[in-house]
């Protein structure tokens, strides 16, 4: 069922066209994916930490994750240095296909459906709309049915506005942002293999244009959780993991993850992780973030993890080889 939305590869043609990047990889400041984060966005904490986008105003909480995000924005500003951020995100959900926001200015307020007590923010950003034309026409290459947003006034989603916000609140670094076809949470035979391939389109458009580029995958890790909130929602006596066996399986994953058990990861650790805890990753960030760093065989290094309304969640970086 997978295979649904995915067209015949028009072989040799993805080959042809893209030339060798000339340094791709971390260090120095040539082009490639420089760094690539699991970056989880759930609305509290933007909430917590009260920016002046946001409207409701709280007291604090959550702050091991907040601090682990500060550690992030350190290092894009003064390690990575990107010319762009690629968010894939799950809750821009598309149907039919992959579709890639190629709007050049994007400006709007964005309210978090279940939580809109916490999360209403407002957005501006400008869109990198060469290389996120470059991913859609190689995507499309490759054989998935792709689709370029160009709606003006489109309303971006929670978890692609929250992952940024956390990575780049001056919000003044190029952005392209990518949907999750969320077809696996319709068909149960679908797989993420999917992903992967927009993962390698995203790296193959990225050495073609030759950007420097840092990668957000906005997933949560286990995913299910309170259906009640605490009279104050930053009530950090009320938060723990929804179940042991919930946390368990994410200690297992992030015990792969540190030991750079990448292979590991992709010929069945995710699936058994999503089996066993109706992982957010299910919607396909983590296995195209991984894909776009060809799976690196090198520790991930996992800067936080905490429960937020008893979900799992982990702020992680690679980097990938040179």
């Amino acid at each position: 069922m997978s295979h649904v939305f995915r067209l015949p590869v028009l072989a040799g043609r993805v080959e042809a066209d893209v030339p060798v990047a000339a340094d791709h990889g971390r260090g120095g400041d040539g082009p490639g994916i420089v760094a690539g984060y699991l970056a989880p966005h759930p609305p509290h904490l933007v909430y917590a930490e009260n920016p002046p986008q946001n409207e409701p105003r709280s007291t604090g909480g959550w702050e091991t994750l907040r601090w682990a995000y500060e550690e992030v924005r350190r290092r894009i500003r003064e390690v990575h240095r990107p010319d762009v951020i690629i968010v894939h995100a799950p809750h821009w959900i598309t149907m039919v296909g992959h579709h890639v926001n190629c709007v050049p200015h994007v400006r709007g307020r964005s309210v978090e459906p279940i939580f809109p007590h916490l999360f209403r923010y407002d957005y501006a950003f400008d869109t990198d709309v060469e290389l996120a034309e470059a991913i859609a026409d190689t995507a499309a290459d490759m054989g998935l049915v792709t689709s370029k947003m160009r709606v003006p006034g489109v309303r971006v989603d929670y978890a692609t506005i929250g992952a940024l916000h956390l990575l780049n609140p001056e919000w003044d670094i190029p952005v392209v942002s990518l949907s999750a076809n969320n077809n696996p949470y319709y068909y149960a035979a679908a797989g993420l293999e999917q992903m992967e391939t927009l993962g390698e389109a995203t790296r193959i458009a990225i050495e073609q244009t030759g950007r420097r580029a840092v990668l957000a995958g906005s997933n949560s890790l286990s995913h299910l959780h309170w259906d009640t909130e605490p009279d104050l929602p930053e009530d950090m006596a009320a938060e723990h993991a929804w179940s042991h066996k919930q946390y368990a399986a994410d200690m297992v994953l992030l015990e792969a993850i540190r030991a750079g058990r990448t292979a590991d990861l992709r010929s069945h650790l995710i699936d058994e992780h999503i089996a066993a805890t109706e992982s957010e990753t299910k919607a396909g960030s983590l296995s195209w973030l991984l894909s776009a760093m060809d799976w690196p065989e090198v520790p991930g290094d996992v800067l936080a993890y905490g429960t937020i309304i008893g979900t799992g969640n982990a702020v992680i970086e690679w980097e990938p080889t040179p």
